[in-house]
């Protein structure tokens, strides 16, 4: 019988190309080493729901790769509510020139996230023990979050605080979807593979409503 590890490294290799991903094998070596990682810790710390091997390779670790083809050559990122490191974390294995400052409040998230970049990521990434209200504006050209608490309230803090002319990556459901299209210009919409209701949503932070929902794009990336 399979491994978790092993259920969970034939998933990315049967899924990756639906979520518009190519790993090399180094990659899916360092995401079982992170997915090893996170099941030591999540008993304790209760950093994501419980999910199959399967589940999380897809509903979490595939999903947050989908930011890869947004993120150019030593992109600079802001991760907001990292909580168990989504997405930012498998980007970090993916991609080696990628730079990442990960915001958490929560100090038990904190713990792992510094031991998960202790053994992934080493002098590329920092994380901030703190909500990103009290933090300063950060030095980064990307701004991600994936699952913030209370985001559809934090929404116009986040991009008040987000730096002028920085891209946006979020995930969300199909009610902010219709916020963010309002509150930023020129958004385009990645519908997540496998889900109806679930976005990725891509948008330069101009802080200008737009005119009309003409400056939405849809896009659907299952194959």
């Amino acid at each position: 019988m399979p491994t978790a590890i092993e259920e969970f490294g034939k998933a990315l290799q049967e899924h990756e190309e639906l979520y518009g991903v190519h790993l090399p094998n180094a990659a899916r070596t360092g995401l079982s080493q992170y997915y090893r990682l996170l099941l030591k810790w999540n008993d304790r710390l209760h950093l994501v729901a419980p999910c199959t091997p399967s589940e999380f390779a897809t509903r979490h670790v595939l999903e947050s790769l989908m930011l890869i083809r947004h993120l150019p050559a030593n992109a600079q990122v802001a991760d907001v509510g990292s909580g168990a490191g989504l997405p930012i974390i498998p980007c970090l294995i993916a991609r080696d020139d990628i730079e990442a400052t990960l915001i958490e409040s929560a100090a038990k998230k904190d713990v792992f996230l510094r031991e998960a970049l202790r053994e992934i990521a080493g002098e590329r990434a920092r994380v901030i023990a703190k909500r990103f209200q009290d933090v300063a504006k950060p030095d980064a050209n990307f701004i991600t979050c994936r699952a913030l608490d209370r985001f559809e309230q934090l929404l116009p803090d986040l991009i008040d605080w987000s730096p002028d002319d920085s891209t946006m990556l979020l995930f969300a459901g199909e009610a902010l979807v219709k916020r963010i299209e309002w509150m930023l210009r020129g958004v385009s919409v990645e519908r997540i593979p496998k889900s109806a209701r679930r976005f990725l949503l891509i948008a330069k932070n101009l802080k200008r409503k737009p005119q009309s929902h003409k400056d939405t794009k849809i896009l659907n990336t299952s194959l």
